[in-house]
């Protein structure tokens, strides 16, 4: 069984948060090659990057794109290629949420959530998982959110394009087998916003089965899952969100 964890992985949205909690739990797993596309967090990012050659990522690399903008995806991949042509796993992390209120949402912010967190997932995996088809293997991981089967009345284009996410995992597990896999994990709340209240927060504390808030390092241990044991599981859907959506 091949351990992607201590291969060749780029990872999207990775400067921060719960992109940098799963680069840290790659590194510090062996990782071979660490490819981390940012948006406009260099200072993060580079300071990630010291910290994750020290945690034991043998070569880490640095990749500027904005998600939104199709040209920039097209370039990502290309260069993701280029510094790795053994490229074993991507970890589509990156995204776009924003509150925009029915009745308010306008084109501006529709495009937005839809081109980062959807159009640019499919066409860097139909560019990557292509390549890894045509090697023979490989593995992608779409993060969507468990709001994607149960939307939130106030982010309706963030709900829709996880929901497409959803939909896109089961399509590209369909188109890349049986050489890649491909499969989603849906958050629930992990990182809630720095401006919720201690009550907002207590609320959705309250809200899960499990009575507590997750953290970046449960959806991290998620993505080592799929890579490093996940051997039979492709076209999956995996919910870490402390029993929210059943509540």
């Amino acid at each position: 069984m091949t351990d992607y964890s201590r291969g060749a992985v780029l990872i999207t949205g990775a400067a921060r948060r719960v992109g940098a909690a799963i680069a840290r739990t790659l590194a510090q797993g062996g990782a071979r090659h660490l490819l981390l596309q940012y948006r406009s967090s260099f200072n993060e990012a580079r300071t990630l990057a010291r910290e994750l050659e020290t945690l034991g990522a043998r070569r880490v690399n640095l990749l500027k794109a904005d998600l939104s903008r199709h040209a920039q995806v097209e370039k990502l991949a290309q260069t993701a290629l280029k510094l790795e042509p053994g490229l074993e796993a991507v970890i589509f992390n990156a995204g776009v949420y924003e509150r925009a209120p029915f009745g308010l949402v306008s084109e501006k912010n529709w495009d937005r959530h839809l081109d980062t967190n959807l159009k640019s997932t499919f066409f860097l995996a139909q560019r990557l998982g292509s390549a890894m088809k045509k090697k023979g293997r490989g593995h992608l991981i779409l993060l969507s959110d468990w709001a994607g089967l149960r939307p939130y009345v106030n982010y309706l284009p963030y709900c829709l394009s996880k929901t497409g996410v959803l939909y896109l995992t089961h399509a590209l597990a369909k188109a890349l087998a049986p050489q890649v896999q491909v499969n989603a994990i849906l958050p629930g709340p992990v990182l809630l916003p720095e401006t919720m209240s201690p009550r907002g927060r207590l609320r959705v504390r309250e809200a899960t089965l499990l009575k507590r808030l997750g953290t970046p390092d449960d959806i991290a241990r998620a993505v080592r899952f799929f890579l490093k044991d996940g051997a039979f599981s492709t076209g999956s859907w995996l919910t870490i969100d402390g029993g929210r959506l059943i509540a």
